[in-house]
Order: structure tokens, then C-alpha cells, then sequence
């Protein structure tokens, strides 16, 4: 069995629908994963931010908006009447059930309750489409197994004993359906996987069935070995280890979120990606084998601040270090790259809400000097520093870029620069031409 899921995009339109159906009613016996149309979270959002503000009015207006957009896709979709009937009663419902947030006092409880029908409308509008087609489609519904623990992380015993379950009692269906994104917390209350939503969903999945596959279906033929938006002719990486996907996902490329995947990778269960505006690309695999010397991709990472703390006293004294890192934890400010020496040390952050607090704590150690508007340049492949001369060609392709900083050896899979914003681009060309010319 299979896991397969469908981002926002992938049903965008009743022809987007059609599609997915077409491609997942002749694949087997699988679990499909739904995301919310693309479009529709947002909507929410804003519907419960309205309801936060108390500004009702636009909630009503926006809430009504997303009716009429979902009244024409229903029109559109379906050929038979019982099938647009019933998908209207539905939406009805759960549109009814957003306006009743307007008479009361608004919690967050009732936003993620809210922030869930995104999901629950898309499939039941595709297993609606299903049984119109004539293929027995059984909804497994997210919240009757989906479980977050009081950490927020997947309870995984809960999921795999629920999961196995519910599929146990319907063994004639030819596919099962279910939603992405949403699930219970240890409180019972609905509520999201937040990090990767769907994709989290699916891989959760995945590790819990032992999946033979699970298969990520986006609007772009799996990971290209640059960005496609800045240099032209990249092509799709048809394979990557979990850790260079992890490393290329953390440092800019969108199309998956860094720990999405973690736990088909510990359950060694293969990861594919694939677009379904052109189903019989490859895409990209991924799994735990590693491909020996080759450098696979380029990502980018914008809207970093470096900092730099310098110490006139000895830096590394014992608990130095130490005390530097409990500033950003302090504030839960990640760090990206760090680069130490004698009498200095230099980080990265990409989020900088608490930016002024953290460098005012800074002060107490040493003189602190930032650079905004940077960018990380990570390029991913056979690092391992047995690889003679592999960090020598990535370097050489930098050397008309001023580069600010470069981590090298914390993973056997990437080597990192930071440079300035203003010469991105440039250097994801440089390093295309350089690395990935002759492919």
C-alpha cells in the first residue's frame, strides 16, 4: 500500500479534481491524503481574524465569498445532480457551522476548528467525485486517528493502533480518503501538525502502515538541482538522501518542509515527489541510499541577519559558548550557521522578532555588529571530507562573490555560504554553471 498526497494546488479547480481522481482511481489500493484548496486557508484565516477583531461584517463578506467560489466548482465537477446535491448540503453545513462563530465570543479553539474545513471540504468533494465514478472510496476521517501528544508531537502508537483500525473495517474499498494537516490533541479538541501540514500527515502515515511508497503530488516535477526562478534550464534531482532533501528543504527550497519527512526516513520508508500537471515524470526519490560523489543541488535561503560578537578576553573561556546560545534560546531564536575564532564568533539567525533584545544581551560579552539583508547559499550533495577537491570546486565558483561566512563539515551533505542578498543571484549562477553545466 501507498500514501499519496495532494496539496492545494493539486485541487485547485474541479478540473484540478478530476484530475487527481483520474490519477488516484487507477493507482491500487492506497491511502490518499487532501489538503484545502489552494486559496481556502488563507480564507479561513482571514475569517478568523475578522472574528478575533469582532469585525463581523468581514467575516460575512469573506465567508460568503468562499461559498460562491465553492458553489461554482461544485457546478462545474459534478455531472450528476444527486452528486451536486449532496455536495451543497455539505458546504451549506459547514459553512453555517463558521457563521455561528459570529454570535459568540471567539477563541482559539473555534480558529482551529475553523482552520479545519479547509480539509474536510476538499474531501468530501473528492469522495463525492469518487463514488459519482463509480470507484468505492472509503473516508477515513483525520480526527479519528490523527493524534498530537501534550508536546504537540504525533503520538505514533495512538495513530498506527486507530489507523489500523479504521482500515481494517472497510477491506472492500478501493482507496481510502483522509485529510491533511488537522488531527486532536491530548485535550480531544481539533487542531493542527502546523510544521509541513499535509505532508507531516502523509509521512505519519506512511512509517505507521509501512508504506511501500509515499508519494508527495505538487505542481512542479520534484526538486530541481537550482532555483528555476533565477537560472534558467534546472532539472528535477531523481534521487536524494533523507538528509540532503532535509538540508535542501531547511535552506529555501519550498516545495518541502524540513521535518516533514523525519519520520518516513526512521521508518525507512521511500519518499516521491511528483507533479500532477505531468503524472508520468519520474520526480524525485527519496530515501536512506546515498549516491558516492556527486553533488546534487543548489538552495537559497533569504531575509537572514548575521551577528558578530567580539571579545578583547580570551572567547573560548569555559561556558563562553555556553552562555552566548542561552541568549537565543532565551528568546527560541534559532541559529543557522555559526563560525567561531580566537576572539570572535559569528551566527545567523532568519528570524529576527527579539533581533534588538538578543544583541542588548550580546552586549554584556563583547562588542556586537549585525548585517542584514543576507542570504545562505547551501549547496547539498557527497560532502564527506574524504572528497578531495569537491569543496575546492564549489569555492572556485565563488571567487568574483564576497562571501561573508562558510560552514563546512557539520554535515557530510552540505557546505554553506552566507553572502549578501544583492549577490543571490549571482551566485546560484556561478554555482549552476560551475557545478551542473555538464549534466
Amino acid at each position: 500500500m501507498k500514501v499519496l498526497k495532494f496539496g492545494g494546488t493539486s485541487v485547485g479547480s474541479a478540473r484540478r479534481f478530476r484530475d487527481v481522481a483520474s490519477i488516484i482511481s487507477g493507482a491500487g489500493k492506497n491511502i490518499v491524503v487532501l489538503s484545502a484548496m489552494s486559496g481556502t486557508t488563507n480564507s479561513l484565516v482571514e475569517i478568523a481574524g475578522y472574528l478575533y477583531n469582532q469585525n463581523f461584517e468581514g467575516a460575512r463578506d469573506t465567508i460568503s465569498g468562499l461559498q460562491k467560489k465553492y458553489a461554482g466548482v461544485i457546478d462545474e465537477l459534478y455531472a450528476k445532480e444527486e452528486s451536486k446535491a449532496a455536495a451543497r448540503e455539505y458546504c451549506e453545513s459547514v459553512f453555517d457551522s463558521i457563521s455561528a462563530c459570529t454570535k459568540e465570543l471567539f477563541t482559539d479553539v473555534q480558529e482551529r476548528m475553523i482552520l479545519a474545513q479547509g480539509e474536510l471540504l476538499s474531501s468530501f468533494l473528492m469522495a463525492t467525485l469518487l463514488k459519482e465514478l463509480g470507484v468505492r472510496v472509503q473516508v477515513v476521517p483525520a480526527l479519528s486517528f490523527m493524534r498530537i501528544d501534550a508536546s504537540g508531537e504525533p503520538d505514533s502508537d495512538a495513530v498506527k493502533a486507530s489507523l489500523r483500525k479504521l482500515l481494517d473495517e472497510a477491506p472492500d474499498a478501493d482507496l481510502y480518503l483522509t485529510q491533511g494537516f488537522i488531527c486532536l490533541n491530548a485535550r480531544e479538541e481539533i487542531d493542527n501538525l502546523k510544521r509541513g501540514g499535509s505532508d507531516y500527515t502523509a509521512c505519519i502515515i506512511g512509517a505507521a502502515i509501512q508504506a511501500e511508497e509515499i508519494q508527495i503530488w505538487t505542481d512542479i516535477d520534484g526538486l530541481h538541482n537550482n532555483d528555476p526562478r533565477i537560472v534558467k534550464g534546472t532539472s528535477a534531482v531523481r534521487h536524494l538522501h533523507f538528509e540532503e532533501a532535509a538540508e535542501l528543504a531547511y535552506f529555501g527550497a519550498k516545495i518541502l518542509h524540513p521535518t516533514c519527512i523525519l519520520p518516513a526516513r526512521y521508518a525507512n520508508v521511500p519518499v516521491r515527489l511528483l507533479n500532477t500537471m505531468d503524472p508520468q515524470a519520474p520526480g524525485t526519490l527519496i530515501d536512506n541510499r546515498a549516491d558516492a560523489g556527486a553533488i546534487k543541488a543548489v538552495a537559497a535561503k533569504d531575509n537572514i541577519a548575521a551577528i558578530k560578537i567580539k571579545s578583547s578576553r580570551m572567547l573560548l573561556a569555559h561556558g563562553f559558548l555556553r552562555k552566548v546560545f542561552e541568549i537565543f534560546e532565551s528568546y527560541r531564536t534559532p541559529i543557522d550557521m555559526i563560525c567561531t575564532s580566537e576572539v570572535g564568533v559569528s551566527l545567523t539567525i532568519d528570524d529576527t522578532r527579539y533581533l534588538n533584545e538578543i544583541v542588548h544581551d550580546l552586549k554584556k560579552y563583547g562588542t556586537v555588529s549585525v548585517d542584514l539583508d543576507m542570504c545562505i547559499i547551501c549547496v547539498v550533495g557527497d560532502m564527506d571530507w574524504n572528497n578531495r577537491g569537491y569543496e575546492s570546486r564549489v569555492l572556485d565558483a565563488l571567487k568574483d562573490i564576497p562571501v561573508r561566512m562558510v560552514s563546512y563539515g557539520g554535515s557530510n551533505y552540505n557546505i554553506s555560504f552566507l553572502v549578501r542578498e544583492e549577490d543571490k543571484a549571482a551566485t546560484l549562477l556561478a554555482l549552476s554553471d560551475k557545478l551542473f553545466s555538464n549534466d
